[in-house]
């Protein structure tokens, strides 16, 4: 990841013991404040019709999915030349493939004769090409044409200006992510004021260890807002996540382009996950990986909880204005063949039940969505994740294209870090 900051000194990568002391020190203010800090702005409701409204979940899902970076796959899921495999996370069918030349690509799953799909199923492996199924069109594995069926019928045609449409294709480590728009900067320029503080972790040697999905039934704010705040963990998770981490000591960041962090301290220092002892730890981990739960939101719907054996990245895609679905992906350091420790299947299960205790209020939320009795959301301190993603999906829609109605003010500028 390269730096791409204005400022006359790059920050420091990873987390340094500066940057250690000054998140731990956020996290004690937080369990000692009586009241927001000075100066901390009240948050104007959010419209309650961001959340219903046909015409703005089509400019919202233009917006985020289709002019902005979306994490796609990862790097296991295309282990070998041949590999290959179709997301719709963008709204759009996209073809994954890696190549010969062991590099992974991107392209429209969509042949340039008559649009058909030249890949008709979501995944496989071992291929040496890809076949229109409707005429016969061939493209290589790099995307070029290879040949189309009775050639004498196309004396005029260009083959090197007919492969197929690329998609931009990054990575970071492991981790695939796909835009659709050339005006989108650069993935490691966009995700720059978050992944810093992750690149003291092996990035590029985690593993895809388990993949859940699920559809919800609400709309992708509802159930993505759930993962922005600690304030519901004392009632719907009274059980577990309550158990163990303390919400009022929950600290926040707020980066450039909608990124943020919410750093929830163990309730008792000494505390060891017991279902993790014995598990391998990533290389690199810190005090902060340890003894704190770091949950970053990567904007727009990528959630990345990360402890010292791993993460389970959580991503959140639209169906509809009224459906979602729900993934988990988890990440962690395996050995070379990719044999899972003995917990694994106990800590996936954890991690399902914490899942669907946050989506089991979805479904009711959206059935009150459309009634006269929600009329706008207002947030507290605690909150104020959700209203800064809000704040950039203004700013990547562009708020002149908004009725002042469905705005949210801008007030949160002062207190996002560089």
């Amino acid at each position: 990841m390269r730096d791409r900051n204005t400022g006359t000194h790059p920050p420091p990568a990873g987390l340094d013991d500066a940057t250690v002391a000054r998140w731990k020190a956020g996290v004690q203010a937080e369990r000692e404040r009586d009241r927001p800090p000075a100066g901390f702005p009240a948050l104007p409701p959010i419209p309650g019709a961001r959340y219903r409204d046909p015409a703005f979940f089509d400019l919202e899902r233009q917006a985020l999915w289709r002019e902005g970076w979306i994490h796609a796959a990862h790097t296991d899921q295309l282990p070998a030349a041949g590999s290959w495999l179709v997301t719709r996370r963008t709204g759009s069918p996209v073809l994954l493939i890696r190549g010969a030349d062991d590099r992974i690509r991107a392209f429209y799953n969509t042949c340039r004769h008559r649009g058909a799909p030249v890949a008709r199923a979501d995944s496989g492996s071992g291929a040496q090409s890809f076949t229109c199924g409707y005429h016969g069109w061939t493209y290589r594995l790099d995307g070029s044409l290879a040949s189309v069926t009775d050639p004498r019928d196309f004396t005029d045609l260009d083959p090197s200006c007919l492969g197929l449409v690329p998609v931009r294709c990054e990575r970071l480590g492991s981790l695939i992510f796909i835009c659709e728009s050339p005006l989108a900067p650069p993935l490691d320029e966009f995700l720059a004021p978050a992944a810093r503080f992750l690149r003291h972790l092996p990035l590029d040697a985690l593993r895809l260890v388990h993949h859940r999905s699920i559809e919800v039934g609400g709309n992708h704010k509802v159930v993505l807002e759930n993962f922005l705040e600690a304030y519901h963990f004392r009632l719907l998770h009274m059980k577990t996540t309550h158990r163990i981490f303390d919400h009022q000591g929950t600290s926040v960041h707020l980066w450039r382009h909608g990124h943020s962090m919410m750093l929830s301290p163990h309730r008792r220092d000494d505390w060891v996950d017991p279902g993790t002892v014995g598990m391998p730890e990533m290389t690199g981990v810190t005090e902060i990986d340890r003894r704190f739960n770091a949950s970053y939101n990567l904007f727009p719907n990528l959630i990345l909880p990360i402890s010292a054996t791993g993460a389970p990245c959580v991503v959140i895609t639209p169906l509809a204005i009224d459906r979602s679905r729900l993934e988990v992906l988890w990440y962690a350091p395996l050995p070379a063949d990719g044999a899972r420790h003995p917990l694994w299947e106990a800590r996936i299960a954890n991690f399902d039940r914490i899942v669907d205790e946050d989506v089991s209020f979805v479904e009711p939320i959206q059935a009150s969505l459309d009634t006269a009795g929600f009329r706008g959301v207002p947030l507290n301190y605690q909150e104020r994740r959700i209203y800064h993603w809000h704040e950039a999906l203004d700013r990547r829609i562009g708020a002149h294209r908004l009725p002042p109605a469905l705005r949210v003010q801008p007030v949160l500028e002062p207190w996002v870090t560089p």
